[in-house]
Formats: structure tokens, sequence, C-alpha cells
């Protein structure tokens, strides 16, 4: 999956793993959940860390929900669910992969 390159203005905390920002573990590096956006270090700056377009993640039959077992991250308008190393949100009837 893609990510969109979005500059995150005027953004001085520096994360890391004593911020106090929930880690989300995404590919080759880690996204930090910070007031409801997810961002990624990328050279001098962080970046909105947002996927471009819709993957369902097919054959999830796991409905995630508060006390489910898998750690949950206030993204947007919505939670995402950490689960295997991925974000999944509730997207009509299944769960898009982020």
């Amino acid at each position: 999956m893609t990510t969109l390159h979005h500059e995150h203005p005027a953004h001085d905390h520096i994360h890391g793993p004593a911020c106090g920002h929930a880690e989300v573990p995404h590919g080759d590096h880690v996204d930090y959940a910070h007031d409801g956006h997810m961002h990624r270090a990328h050279t001098d700056h962080y970046d909105e860390c947002e996927p471009a377009g819709h993957v369902a993640h097919q054959g999830h039959d796991h409905r995630h929900a508060e006390g489910c077992g898998h750690r949950s991250v206030v993204h947007g308008d919505h939670v995402d669910y950490l689960h295997d190393g991925h974000r999944h949100a509730s997207h009509d009837g299944h769960w898009d992969d982020h």
C-alpha cells in the first residue's frame, strides 16, 4: 500500500519509545498516534501517515471492539485496532487494512 506524503507542519515534538504516544508498527517503520493523527519520521520532519485508497482486509472474521484484546488508537473520526502489524478500521461491514 502506498502512503501519501503530507508533511505535518510545525511539529516540534520528537516521537520515540518513551514519548507517551502509541507506537504503531507499520511495514518497515513505526507510526505514532498523536492527537488523532498517525505521524511518521521522514528526514527532518514528520509526515501524516495515511493510506492511499481503500484496501479491505480479506478473511478477517474477528470483530474488533473494546476489550477484544487488541490495542485501539483514535485516528481521525474513527478508532483503529492494532492487529498483527496492521491497523484495522471498521468500514461498511468489513475491516480495512491500513
